[in-house]
Order: structure tokens, then C-alpha cells, then sequence
């Protein structure tokens, strides 16, 4: 099986190359009874996508493009997503597993309650996004991403791991993240500390930490003040 391993988390990605698998072109993702399976959908521009109560397994979807997309209640197993603009993305009551979303454009979209296990978001614009009551039941992986006034609220990231990503006024609002791991970013700008309790950082970044905290708390530093 085929990972993707940054320090401790390492993520399971979707078995597209195993012997005897072959995907076949489909120019739908609205399956019969609710079901996608070994597919490659490609290069499509929608002004709509809404898919509820569907599964999709074992596929590829590349250069999508959507004016507004809403998934409820939606299956995703070993699927590659792949340079697609999904805008106004809502996303609801859903699961995720082994799944990657590469150089895609999901800003501004709004996921609430929806589980990632085993899934990988790399070289992702993810800002102005707001992610409620996300869960990671598995290992998941933001790498190279740009997450600025992104917000997680009453979100499970204990099992994430964030690397190299702009996380300029990113916020984290209640949940659980201990275990997160922070290292290898700027988090000179990011909200929320009090929710970030047993975090993983390395040392240097405590300097960042404070910086982060006296803009949170909008002190005024005694030098600055006129004598």
C-alpha cells in the first residue's frame, strides 16, 4: 500500500494501482443505486453538483470545476481528487477514507460533521473555510496548504498533523487537538490558544506562540506607551 508519512503521521492512500483494477470514464457522479465504483471522471465544469446518500469508491475525479457543490451524507473510499475547484462547497454528514485532495480550490466551503480517516490534503487553497465538529477517526495530513481565516470549531484533530501551510488568522474554536502536530509552521498569527492544549510544537516555535497570544489579547506593551 502505497503512504504518505510526515515524522510520526502517516497516511494511507487510496489503492488505485492494485492488479486487475481498471477505471472506466464516467461522465456522471451520480451513480445507480447510489454507487460509483472504480471511475475516472475528468475535466467537467457544472454550475450545480449536489450528491446525497452516495458512494463513491475507488476513483479518480481531476479538473472539476463547480459553481456550487453540496454533498450530504456522502461515502468516499480510495478516491484522488486532483486540480478541482469546488465553489461554495457545503459538505454534511459525511465519511472520508483514504482519500487525497491535490492542488484543488476548496475556499470558502463549510464542512460540518463529516469523519476523515486516512486522508491527505496537499498544495489545497483552504481559506476562509470553516470546518465544525470535524473528526479525525484516522491518520489525516494538511501539507503545503493555505488555510488564512480558516476556522475549526468543536473539531477532533488529535490524529492531524499540519506542515508548511499559511495559517495567517487560522482559528480554533473548542475541540480536542491534543497530539496535533504543529511543527514546521508560522504560528506567530494563529486564534484560539486556549483551545490548543497538548499540542506538538518544536521549542523555537514557543516565540511564535506569545507573539500569537499578545495579539489575542491585544495587550499594550509599555513602550509604546507616551510618557
Amino acid at each position: 500500500m502505497d503512504t504518505r508519512r510526515i515524522r510520526r503521521t502517516s497516511v494511507t492512500l487510496p489503492a488505485l494501482n492494485e492488479p486487475g483494477l481498471y477505471l472506466s470514464n464516467v461522465t456522471s457522479l451520480e451513480g445507480g443505486r447510489g454507487r460509483v465504483a472504480e471511475f475516472n471522471y475528468a475535466d467537467a465544469e457544472l454550475r450545480d453538483l449536489e450528491l446525497a446518500e452516495t458512494h463513491l469508491m475507488h476513483g479518480r475525479v481531476s479538473g472539476l470545476k463547480t459553481q456550487r457543490t453540496r454533498f450530504d451524507k456522502l461515502r468516499v473510499d480510495s478516491v484522488e481528487f486532483s486540480g478541482c475547484d469546488l465553489s461554495s462547497l457545503q459538505w454534511a454528514d459525511s465519511k472520508v477514507s483514504r482519500a487525497v485532495f491535490r492542488d484543488c480550490k476548496l475556499m470558502g466551503a463549510v464542512l460540518e460533521d463529516v469523519t476523515l480517516d486516512n486522508v491527505l490534503f496537499e498544495n489545497c487553497k483552504l481559506d476562509y473555510s470553516t470546518f465544525t465538529r470535524i473528526r479525525a477517526a484516522g491518520s489525516v495530513i494538511f501539507s503545503k496548504c493555505s488555510l488564512r481565516e480558516t476556522t475549526f470549531v468543536a473539531a477532533d484533530l488529535g490524529s492531524a498533523l499540519i506542515e508548511d501551510c499559511d495559517l495567517r488568522l487560522t482559528e480554533f474554536d473548542g475541540g480536542k487537538y491534543s497530539g496535533l502536530d504543529l511543527r514546521g509552521n508560522d504560528l506567530s498569527r494563529i486564534r484560539g490558544l486556549s483551545s490548543l492544549k497538548k499540542i506538538v510544537i518544536d521549542r523555537a516555535q514557543t516565540l511564535q506562540l506569545a507573539e500569537a497570544l499578545g495579539a489575542e489579547l491585544d495587550v499594550t506593551y509599555g513602550e509604546n506607551i507616551p510618557e
